[in-house]
C-alpha cells in the first residue's frame, strides 16, 4: 500500500549513478543547484519579453519574434514548480505544505501589490490582494498585469495534495498516463463555448484560467516521475537551440496572432503546445541531472534566489522607467529600457528577498523546532 501522500514516509529505492553515457538525477530530496540558476533565466526572460513589447520591438523580425515568445518562460516557471513539488510530495503533512506555500508566495506579493495600489488606488484592489484578478472582469491592473500567472500557479498549489492522494495509489506507469491524459484533456478547455465567448459576454477572460495550463505543469510532474531513470546525454546547447527555435516558430504570424490580439481556440492550443515544448527543452535536461557551470555560478544562484521578487517587481519598475527616461510607450530604445529596468529591478528584488521572503521563510521553517523546544521546557526534556 502506498503511504498517504503529504505524510512523511521513507525515501524509496536508491537512484542510479551518473555515467559518461547517461545522466540520472539526485534523489527526490536532493537539491539540484542548476534549477536555482534556471529560475534567474526565467525571471529575466519574462522581464525581457515585457520590455520588448512595451518598447514596440517589431515581432515580425527574427529577434523580435523570439523575444515576443519569451513569455513562454512563464511555462518554465510552472514546470519548475511542478517538478520540485511533485518530487517532494509525501514528505510533509498537507497543512504544513499549505503554510509553507503561503509563506513563500503571499508576503512579497502583498507588498508589491500594496506598493502599486498606493499610486493607482482606483484599481480592483481586493481582487489583486486575494489573487482572484483573473476571475474578475477588468481585474488586471496597470503595472500588475503579469500577476495573472501567479493566480494560475496558486491554483496548482491548492489542488496538488488532492492530485497526489488520487494518483499515488497507482504505480509510476499509471501515474504517467494519468498526467498525460489530463494534459491532453486540458487542450479542450479553450473550445468550451463559455470559454470561447467569455470576453464577448463581458466575462473575465476564461481562456487564461488554470485548466488551460495543465500541459505546462505536466512537464514538471513527468520529469519528477522519471527522475533517476537513465537517458542518453544530449548537450544542453542542443536543448537551448530547440527552445529558441520553438520560440521563433511560435512568434511567426502564421502560427498565431501577435501582440495582445485574442487568439481563437485553435491558436491558443498551438501556443500552449509550443510553450509546453519550450519548457520541456529547458527544464527537463536540468531536472534529470544535466549540469551547467553557468547556472551554478554564485551570481546566477543569487539571482535565482531573487527570481520571485524579480518577477513581482519588474513590471511596476518598467511602468515608471518610461517617464523617468522621458520615453513614450512603443517608441523604441529597447536596450536602454531593458538596461534601466534591470538595473532598478535587481536591487529592489534583492531587498525584497532579504527583508521579506527570507525572514518569513526562515521564521515559518523554524516552527517545528520552536514547538519541540517549548514542549521540552514544559516537560523538562532536552529538545533534539
Amino acid at each position: 500500500m502506498q503511504p498517504h501522500p503529504f505524510q512523511p514516509h521513507p525515501l524509496g529505492s536508491q537512484l542510479t549513478n551518473m555515467s559518461h553515457q547517461s545522466y540520472a538525477a539526485p534523489s527526490a530530496t536532493g537539491f539540484i543547484s542548476s534549477l536555482e540558476g534556471l529560475r534567474a533565466i526565467a525571471a529575466l526572460g519574462v522581464l525581457t519579453t515585457h520590455v520588448a513589447f512595451q518598447t514596440g520591438m517589431d515581432p515580425a523580425g527574427t529577434i523580435g519574434s523570439i523575444l515576443a515568445r519569451f513569455d513562454f518562460f512563464v511555462a518554465v516557471f510552472f514546470a519548475l514548480s511542478a517538478f520540485l513539488l511533485w518530487r517532494r510530495r509525501g514528505h510533509q503533512p498537507a497543512g504544513r505544505y499549505y503554510l509553507k506555500r503561503a509563506a513563500r508566495i503571499l508576503p512579497a506579493y502583498w507588498v508589491t501589490v500594496v506598493s502599486v495600489l498606493l499610486f493607482i488606488p482606483t484599481g480592483p484592489w481586493l481582487a489583486n490582494l486575494t489573487m482572484t484578478q483573473i476571475y474578475v472582469a477588468g481585474g488586471l491592473m496597470t503595472g500588475l498585469t503579469h500577476l495573472w500567472s501567479l493566480c494560475v500557479e496558486v491554483a496548482f498549489y491548492l489542488v496538488l495534495p488532492l492530485v497526489a492522494v488520487a494518483l499515488d495509489r497507482f504505480g509510476r506507469r499509471a501515474r504517467v498516463l494519468w498526467i498525460i491524459g489530463a494534459a491532453v484533456l486540458s487542450l479542450g478547455w479553450a473550445y468550451l463555448p463559455v470559454v470561447e465567448t467569455s470576453l464577448d459576454q463581458g466575462l473575465p477572460n476564461m481562456q487564461i484560467w488554470p485548466p488551460a495550463y495543465v500541459c505546462w505543469f505536466a512537464v514538471g510532474m513527468l520529469a519528477a516521475e522519471f527522475e533517476g531513470v537513465r537517458f542518453p546525454r544530449v548537450p544542453t546547447g542542443v536543448w537551448w537551440a530547440l527552445s529558441l527555435t520553438t520560440a521563433w516558430i511560435a512568434g511567426q504570424e502564421w502560427f498565431g496572432p501577435l501582440g495582445l490580439t485574442h487568439p481563437t481556440p485553435g491558436e491558443f492550443v498551438l501556443r500552449i503546445l509550443a510553450g509546453t515544448a519550450f519548457a520541456a527543452f529547458i527544464v527537463v535536461p536540468y531536472a534529470l541531472g544535466s549540469h551547467s557551470r553557468l547556472l551554478n555560478t554564485g551570481w546566477m544562484r543569487a539571482l535565482g534566489k531573487w527570481s520571485y521578487s524579480i518577477f513581482l517587481w519588474h513590471l511596476p519598475v518598467l511602468t515608471i522607467v518610461f517617464p523617468l527616461l522621458g520615453l513614450d510607450l512603443f517608441s523604441g530604445d529597447f536596450l536602454l529600457v531593458l538596461l534601466a529596468t534591470t538595473v532598478i529591478t535587481l536591487p529592489v528584488a534583492a531587498v525584497s528577498y532579504t527583508l521579506i521572503e527570507e525572514p518569513v521563510m526562515r521564521w515559518v521553517g523554524s516552527w517545528p523546532a520552536r514547538t519541540r523546544t517549548q514542549q521540552a521546557l514544559v516537560t523538562g526534556a532536552t529538545p533534539e
